[in-house]
């Protein structure tokens, strides 16, 4: 059963209406929301941690970090995953560890010519966080690719 609410509002709220006497011309010179260059196509991509890298937004390029296999193209968040940002280490690499223990440590990550790091040691709820990261970053960032170990590119 819905709420209703039964009112009548005073003549004098309702907005009054009126044709302009002039005709806009703020648009005559071209709309000054659009972008100067449309931005760069992106691909999927499959990638591996040594082709990830390179993503790390040090030379102001795109930030792309993986969580469980799964690459996301973070530049939007550039504040947060580039150079100097809380979340940096992660940027070019494989933060499934890091985001699981919520753990921005260097250790967290695997070295880029080793396996990629299996997760079997994880902790349902360490498991957990990884998923709500998963969540949250494919309701706010690109999915751009996909990462799997060097030996299988």
């Amino acid at each position: 059963m819905g709420l209703h609410l039964d009112f009548e509002l005073p003549a004098s709220s309702s907005p009054r209406r009126r044709k302009p006497t002039t005709t806009p011309n703020e648009f005559k010179a071209g709309y000054s929301w659009m972008p100067k260059s449309h931005p760069p196509t992106v691909l999927f991509k499959t990638y591996t941690p040594k082709t990830l890298v390179p993503f790390d937004g040090n030379d102001g390029g795109r930030i792309l970090l993986a969580i469980n296999g799964i690459v996301f193209d973070v530049t939007a968040g550039r504040n947060f995953y580039g150079p100097n940002g809380m979340y940096g280490n992660f940027a070019g690499r494989d933060a499934s560890r890091g985001m699981a223990k919520q753990s921005f440590d260097l250790e967290m990550l695997t070295p880029i010519d080793q396996p990629l790091d299996k997760l079997e040691d994880l902790k349902p709820d360490e498991i957990d966080n990884m998923k709500g990261w998963i969540d949250h970053f494919s309701n706010k960032y690109i999915i751009c690719g996909k990462l799997v170990g060097n030996d299988q590119a």
